[in-house]
């Protein structure tokens, strides 16, 4: 495994790099954000969420450093609890700097997996038994067949493998044999 993205519950980092030790973990961006806006008040949201933006936005890890010191100048004093999460995440949530921006699309959310896991579950559960398990099979098969299709490709897959080939080398090729 080479990058894993997950959302913010305890001890997945923990659990993750204790069986795959050279596994880079970032935190699911979005969930990050949305857990930061429960303690925003509605009137604030918007202006919280554009400053938050502009943390995991930033074209490298020095520019959100500073846009994460100016968010916490902003709204320590109001939002104390959303500035600690912030800075307490920060070493999960900052790991996608370390790729080109082809590679950050991928890796900071998880979305599209759960968007995956939502349709098989939407499949699976109507149907109360399955003639065998390779029914199941291939409907769950069929099913992230046309999901991905619904998705689209990732953009421009040929550059953002060759990024993958550079950074991750021989543990890349060597799951592909």
């Amino acid at each position: 495994m080479l990058i894993a993205c997950v959302d913010g519950l305890k001890g997945f980092k923990e659990a993750i790099t204790t069986v795959f030790p050279k596994t880079d973990v970032q935190t699911c961006v979005v969930h990050q954000v949305r857990n930061s806006l429960c303690f925003v008040s509605s009137k604030n949201q918007k202006e919280v969420a554009g400053d938050m933006k502009k943390i995991y936005a930033a074209p490298t890890i020095e520019k959100a450093e500073l846009e994460l010191k100016s968010f916490e100048e902003k709204w320590q004093d109001k939002y104390a609890a959303v500035v600690k999460s912030w800075k307490n995440n920060w070493e999960t949530l900052s790991t996608f700097f370390k790729y080109p921006p082809e590679i950050r699309r991928i890796i900071y959310t998880t979305n599209f997996i759960e968007n995956v896991h939502r349709q098989l579950r939407k499949v699976s559960k109507n149907r109360g038994a399955f003639t065998n398990d390779d029914a199941l099979k291939k409907l769950l098969f069929l099913t992230i067949q046309k999901a991905s299709k619904k998705r689209g490709n990732i953009q421009n897959w040929a550059l953002t493998y060759s990024q993958l080939v550079i950074i991750f080398g021989d543990r890349l090729l060597a799951g592909l044999n």
